[in-house]
């Protein structure tokens, strides 16, 4: 069954564009942090981030995190996520969940032509009726050598389940869905942005930090009003393999 991309910013460091003011303040004055917020309204706050994060002055940035629920994604996503190493994940076990009709995600050019689609989908058919066949044979074997070994038939049945797909598993395809908790603090957020929200990123890694920045500035509008790819804020860093649509990005990202 196809699926669909959901984010959701589930938690985040309470005022964080008052904390991160208060953070960089704090390196040139006498006062303590919580004198320094007491003394801070929204326009104080707002015109400082916006003079800090316009200097490119980041390491304040790092005292706020943001938490998102992302569901509706593919493994083929998830492999390149944690390749942003600052961050924390808990995602969606393979091992200790069984995926009985998995979802799966469907990339636009298969999507679109008939012929392609077909074929997707029926491969995505074939490997969830290998997966349960194969869940199903190794319950069965393991059952067997459980209870043989002395467990009882029904705490046999329960380890067999989860041995059996422990191994099945591996028949499923990068496009299965899978679910994911993630946490970055707002300059891994700003460096995640820089790289996924370039036109040359993968489409569904880039859909999903476009999302990902629409939650964040819900939340913090002046802590990521340069948030986005390079070329909002230069020349991009691309050379030859530029997409060559700088001021196209730059108003798109004005927008968001």
């Amino acid at each position: 069954m196809e699926t669909s991309l959901k984010v959701n910013l589930i938690a985040h460091t309470p005022e964080p564009e008052k904390v991160v003011a208060a953070a960089a303040k704090l390196c040139y004055s006498k006062s303590g942090a919580t004198d320094i917020m007491d003394n801070l309204d929204k326009e104080k706050t707002d015109k400082f981030i916006d003079m800090l994060m316009s200097l490119g002055h980041e390491s304040p940035i790092e005292h706020v995190s943001f938490t998102f629920a992302i569901e509706g994604v593919s493994r083929v996503l998830t492999h390149q996520l944690v390749r942003h190493r600052i961050a924390s994940y808990s995602q969606q076990s393979q091992r200790y969940v069984k995926l009985e009709g998995f979802e799966y995600v469907i990339p636009p050019a298969v999507k679109n032509n008939k012929e392609a689609r077909d074929i997707f989908e029926k491969s995505m058919e074939k490997d969830q009726e290998d997966y349960e066949k194969l869940a199903k044979i190794l319950t069965n074997s393991h059952v067997n050598e459980l209870v043989a070994s002395g467990m009882d038939e029904k705490s046999a049945l329960k380890a067999a389940e989860k041995m059996a797909i422990e191994d099945a598993r591996y028949v499923l395809p990068n496009a299965c869905e899978t679910k994911i908790v993630v946490t970055m603090n707002a300059r891994s957020l700003y460096n995640f942005f820089n790289k996924r929200c370039c036109n040359r990123a993968q489409w569904e890694i880039r859909e999903l930090a476009e999302l990902m920045l629409l939650e964040v500035k819900k939340v913090a509008p002046s802590l990521f009003k340069y948030a986005g790819p390079p070329c909002i804020k230069g020349e991009c860093p691309e050379g030859k393999m530029s997409c060559g649509k700088a001021l196209e990005m730059r108003k798109k990202y004005g927008n968001i």
